[in-house]
């Protein structure tokens, strides 16, 4: 089952991360359900994920595709 935030889907694999990067599909950061980031993915390691000038650390943050 596809894992839902607020109406968005979620990114949930590391291959999700790297396609949107790819992609250039814009994503929205959450943190504890407050919108904190959003843009597309510039970089994405193990731990964070670069979008825009912001890192996000990748356990303490949701993603979701903006569309």
């Amino acid at each position: 089952m596809t894992k839902k935030h607020k109406g968005f889907r979620e990114l949930t694999a590391p291959v999700h991360f790297h396609t949107a990067a790819i992609d250039q599909t814009a994503i929205l950061a959450f943190q504890d359900g407050e919108l904190i980031g959003s843009g597309r993915i510039e970089e994405v390691t193990d731990e964070t994920v670069r979008i825009g000038d912001e890192w996000f650390m990748r356990d303490n943050c949701t993603f979701t595709y903006a569309r």
